[in-house]
C-alpha cells in the first residue's frame, strides 16, 4: 500500500511539474499578436526621423517580432530604406535585428544586400558578420562583415574584400567588356569614406587595371570628387551627393610591386596618377626594365 501511495505521489508530482512547464511556456508566448504593425520616432519640432513597420507582429514584454519588415530613416541629406523578411525590435534598447533578404537602399542610389543586419537606432550604426554586397553607381563591393552608418557614406568592411569599378565607357564596350575595368582586392579591413572620396585597403592589396598590376601591404585609393569630371571637360558619372567611380590616384605603402607590361618595379611606397598614367616610386626604388616602350616613371627620395 505504501508503494502504491508513493507511486501515485510521484505521478501527481510529474503532472504538476508538466503543468508548471506548460504554464511557463504560455507565459513566454507573445502578449499580443497584431497585423500591419508600425512604430515611428520624432525629433525636434515633431519631425519624423524614423519608422518601422511589419505585416505581422508578436509583441512580448521587451521584444517585438516582426515579419515582412520595412524601416525608414529620414535624414537632412537623404533618406534610407531598410527591408527584410523578418526581425526583432528591442523596445528598451532601441535596437533592430533583421534577417533574410536584408536590403538597405539610400535615396542617392546606394544599395547593400546581406543575410542579417543589426541596426542600432539610437547610435545610427548598422553591423553584420555575414557577406555583404554594396552597389553604388558603377562600383560593386563585396566582403564579409561590415560596420557603418545606415546612409553608407562611411563603412568599414572586415575581410575578403573585392571592389570592382566599371566606367560608363567600359559598359558600352561590347567588343571588349573588360576594357576600362578595375578590380581591387585585399584581405581586409577596408574603410570607405564616400564623402571624402577615399578608400583605404589593408593587407595583401592587389589592383588589376588590365595593363597594370599593383601589389602592396596597404593602399589609399583617391577618387575624383563629384563634379570634377566637368571641370576636366569629361562627362560626370555620379551625382553631387555620391563619390565618383573614377580613380584620381593610388598611393601604395609597404612592399610595393608594380607590373606594367614586361617591366617590374619595387619600392617602399609608390604613387600612381591616372590622368597621366605616371608612376612615382618612393623609398629604395628598383626598376627591372625589359622594354622601355611607353614607359613614364619618375623616382622620389
Amino acid at each position: 500500500m505504501t508503494f502504491k501511495r508513493l507511486t501515485l505521489a510521484l505521478v501527481l508530482a510529474l503532472i504538476f511539474f508538466s503543468f508548471a512547464q506548460a504554464k511557463e511556456q504560455l507565459a513566454k508566448e507573445s502578449d499580443q499578436q497584431i497585423s500591419d504593425f508600425s512604430l515611428s520616432g520624432f525629433g525636434e519640432r515633431g519631425k519624423k526621423t524614423w519608422d518601422l513597420s511589419g505585416k505581422s507582429a508578436d509583441i512580448f514584454t521587451d521584444i517585438i517580432k516582426l515579419k515582412d519588415i520595412t524601416g525608414n530613416l529620414y535624414g537632412e541629406k537623404e533618406d534610407i530604406k531598410l527591408t527584410a523578411d523578418k526581425g526583432d525590435f528591442n523596445k528598451s534598447e532601441g535596437k533592430v535585428h533583421l534577417e533574410q533578404n536584408v536590403v538597405i537602399t539610400t535615396s542617392s542610389g546606394a544599395k547593400l544586400l546581406t543575410d542579417s543586419l543589426d541596426w542600432d537606432r539610437k547610435n545610427q550604426v548598422v553591423t553584420t558578420k555575414d557577406k555583404v554586397n554594396i552597389a553604388k553607381e558603377n562600383m560593386i563591393t563585396t566582403a564579409y562583415g561590415a560596420q557603418g552608418h545606415p546612409s553608407l557614406n562611411q563603412i568599414k568592411l572586415e575581410r575578403d574584400v573585392m571592389v570592382r569599378l566599371n566606367s560608363a565607357a567600359a559598359d558600352k564596350q561590347k567588343e571588349d567588356p573588360e576594357k576600362g575595368k578595375t578590380v581591387i582586392t585585399c584581405d581586409g579591413p577596408l574603410a570607405i569614406d564616400y564623402e571624402k572620396n577615399i578608400a583605404t585597403f589593408n593587407n595583401n592589396v592587389k589592383v588589376d587595371r588590365g595593363d597594370l598590376l599593383i601589389y602592396s601591404d596597404k593602399m589609399d585609393v583617391y577618387f575624383l570628387p563629384s563634379g570634377k569630371d566637368k571641370e576636366l571637360g569629361q562627362k560626370a558619372e555620379t551625382t553631387d551627393s555620391m563619390m565618383n567611380t573614377k580613380i584620381e590616384k593610388i598611393v601604395a605603402h609597404g612592399n610595393v610591386r608594380i607590373l606594367r607590361g614586361d617591366n617590374t618595379s619595387y619600392s617602399e611606397d609608390a604613387i600612381y596618377t591616372t590622368a597621366d598614367k605616371k608612376i612615382t616610386l618612393l623609398g629604395k626604388p628598383r626598376l627591372v626594365i625589359y622594354s622601355s616602350e611607353d614607359l613614364n616613371a619618375s623616382f622620389g627620395n
